[in-house]
């Protein structure tokens, strides 16, 4: 499996109303240290593909991170996400105590 395969294989299990954080794929993934490299694979995921959830991924702060590189698909990302019952508050942010996913490896770092 390469490695873009296992990090999609990882965020295909990131349940609907659930987010993670570029950190936290990274980790269980194995690849410490590179959250970079996650925000990488997922710009390469058709954003009209179903099988990839990418939009629950967001930084550590709990937002979306935004760049013109992503041609709008940051504001897709806040709607699907909104679709799926995540609130943000008036700055913008996902409070992570009530949304984010804990896989239970990640559970068992």
């Amino acid at each position: 499996m390469s490695v873009y395969e296992n990090i999609y294989a990882i965020v295909r299990q990131i349940p609907s109303g659930k987010v993670a954080t570029y950190g936290q794929i990274a980790d269980l993934a194995a690849l410490y240290g590179r959250a970079r490299m996650i925000g990488y694979a997922l710009y390469r995921v058709d954003t009209r593909s179903l099988n990839i959830p990418w939009h629950r991924v967001v930084n550590a702060q709990g937002e979306i991170s935004h760049s013109p590189r992503r041609h709008g698909t940051d504001y897709q990302q806040r709607l699907l996400l909104e679709a799926e019952g995540i609130k943000f508050s008036s700055e913008g942010k996902i409070n992570l105590r009530d949304y984010q996913w804990q896989s239970r490896l990640a559970q068992d770092l």
